[in-house]
């Protein structure tokens, strides 16, 4: 869904996907998540604002929880939330607001205290256990009208107050609808009635969905049917048109979450109709992942290990089907492939949005892969708040992205004109663990690889921007670019032009020439070269290339034809 109302934060739909508008300006959200309670207190904050614009942070995640704004029911108070709005308007920061309501990572410990006590008018979720042992969830069970209708009536209220309060500024950008949301130790909630209703007959809207659309499911959602698509005519309960099993639990689980969900964004949309999304933390194990960490730091390979029901590639066609209110669904990024999850999440064409990712060097250089070959919206390291400016590596990628960051806009709008890349430190026994990149663009085969001098090669991370025929914008530091012409009768492949740029106006994302640069910065003519800061000369005497000053250079190829060379 998108705002009819264009002087509101809305997204605008592209040749390319989708972009967020911003005070009638399309946004790169240059973002970063705070520690969980972090935004509660405006006193706390007002030691944190500086700090954030320093490190070129445009855009600040921080969470509203339903027990602070409503501690007594029906009586809400929004004073702290208005001067920590205020704190971030000063600082001409924007912000994405995380609503903690019924679920922040899969419980609900931050619900008030009237609707933690009183299980009766909100049942808790039943866990199975060993023995046949119903074990009480530290969670709300979605099987129970009182706790949506309460959590619906709160968030309704939150944007109610934000539009009287903020539509003229649009500090608040985004608004995510609960976190992380999904049932933790069980694959399905057992309480009295969910059982009831995994016995009832599947929804008829899901059945036919799944069949009428069965071509554009994602293909981690087709592999859990097979059962589904054996049957002619499937119907039944959730075991015989699905087949028994935890897949299935989680398939129930899906589309009763992402109900609930709706029900909730769709009342706060109704007062306020800002982008709203929710996030989603992955399942870490079944795909090659960045790192090899214990299961226990991040989920397992069943549901319930992670939250079962939450909004995983293997469920996400639920999700967007039966949470519209939802403008996207967004991946935490923590422990998967980075770029595999960015893939999958683009999935219908939905918007990129990573809101929770690793903050540190590593997970700083991942950013220019959601930027530059998934058109993000934005991405967001977690814990911000805790980091210091000058040690904080995505001070110096955000300061390049906020320069750049009109350019980077009009290439999203330019579907297949850009790609983005990083390449890790060298393992220890020296192998590579990256590859270069090859992609065609009109009539070159460009390849980026690592930019290599003499001694041990760096880490690199950037992207790469076709401009038109056989010029290309590079930005980044860390790696090198050469062209091949795929024309059959090419002679040779040549650098006719690499011209170090500075950028001159950013808003109108204008570049000038700062130096021409040509011999050892090209490798003798054979590669437009972005080295690091520091490279490693390896002990060689001459230091036969310059390092990075400021990380933006735009090439220019030529070809020369057989025919042409005696």
């Amino acid at each position: 869904m998108t705002s009819s109302n264009t002087a509101l934060p809305h997204l605008r739909p592209t040749d390319g996907g989708k972009e967020l508008v911003v005070n009638g300006k399309p946004f790169l959200i240059l973002g970063g998540e705070l520690q969980n309670s972090s935004l509660t207190s405006a006193e706390y904050m007002d030691t944190a604002w500086q700090k954030l614009v320093d490190t070129h942070f445009n855009t600040v995640l921080g969470c509203v929880t339903w027990e602070n704004i409503e501690p007594v029911e029906g009586r809400f108070s929004f004073e702290e939330l208005d001067k920590v709005i205020l704190g971030a308007r000063k600082h001409g920061l924007r912000l994405v607001l995380l609503w903690f309501g019924s679920f922040k990572n899969g419980i609900s410990t931050y619900v008030p205290t009237w609707v933690k006590t009183n299980p009766k008018r909100f049942p808790r979720a039943k866990l199975r256990k060993a023995g046949g042992v119903l074990e009480t969830g530290d969670v709300l069970s979605i099987f129970y009208d009182e706790a949506p209708k309460a959590d619906s009536r709160a968030f309704a209220q939150l944007l109610r107050h934000l539009k009287e309060f903020d539509e003229k500024h649009s500090t608040v950008i985004l608004v995510q609808v609960e976190n992380e949301t999904g049932l933790l130790g069980d694959s399905r909630d057992a309480s009295p009635a969910a059982e009831k209703r995994f016995a009832e007959p599947v929804p008829h809207d899901l059945v036919s969905y799944f069949a009428d659309d069965w071509q554009n499911l994602h293909a981690d959602l087709q592999k859990n049917l097979l059962h589904f698509k054996a049957q002619a005519s499937p119907k039944g309960s959730w075991v015989e048109v699905f087949g028994k099993g935890p897949r299935t639990d989680e398939l129930f689980m899906a589309y009763h979450y992402a109900r609930y969900l709706n029900q909730v964004a769709s009342a706060g949309k109704a007062e306020y109709p800002i982008p709203l999304y929710t996030n989603v933390w992955q399942n870490y194990v079944g795909e090659d992942g960045d790192n090899d960490f214990p299961i226990i730091a991040g989920g397992g390979g069943l549901p319930g290990d992670y939250p079962s029901g939450g909004g995983t590639t293997n469920v996400l066609d639920i999700w967007q089907k039966f949470a519209p209110s939802l403008d996207f669904i967004s991946p935490d990024v923590y422990l998967n492939d980075y770029a595999i999850s960015c893939a999958k999440y683009r999935h219908r064409n939905q918007p990129l949005f990573i809101p929770e990712q690793r903050r540190d060097e590593y997970g700083a250089r991942r950013i220019w892969a959601a930027y530059g070959s998934y058109q993000a919206l934005g991405v967001s390291p977690f814990g911000i708040d805790t980091q210091e400016p000058a040690t904080n590596p995505f001070t110096r990628h955000y300061a390049l992205l906020e320069s750049v960051s009109q350019i980077v806009l009009a290439a999203h709008r330019n579907p297949g004109s850009s790609v983005g890349f990083f390449f890790d430190d060298l393992a220890e026994d020296g192998i590579d663990p990256s590859k270069p990149i090859v992609k065609h663009f009109a009539n070159y085969e460009i390849t980026i690889e690592r930019c290599f001098v003499f001694g041990k090669p760096g880490s690199g991370s950037g992207m790469l921007i076709h401009l038109g025929g056989a010029r290309f914008l590079l930005i980044g530091w860390g790696f090198q670019v050469r062209a091949k012409s795929l024309s059959p009768t090419s002679a040779f492949t040549g650098i006719l032009r690499f011209e170090e740029k500075v950028v001159a106006d950013k808003e109108k994302a204008e570049l000038r020439t700062l130096r021409v640069l040509n011999g050892d910065e090209t490798r003798s003519g054979i590669y437009a070269m972005m080295p690091n800061e520091e490279p490693d000369y390896g002990g060689f005497p001459i230091c036969v290339t310059i390092p990075a000053r400021t990380a933006i250079a735009e090439v220019e190829f030529y070809e020369l034809d057989e025919k042409d060379v005696e």
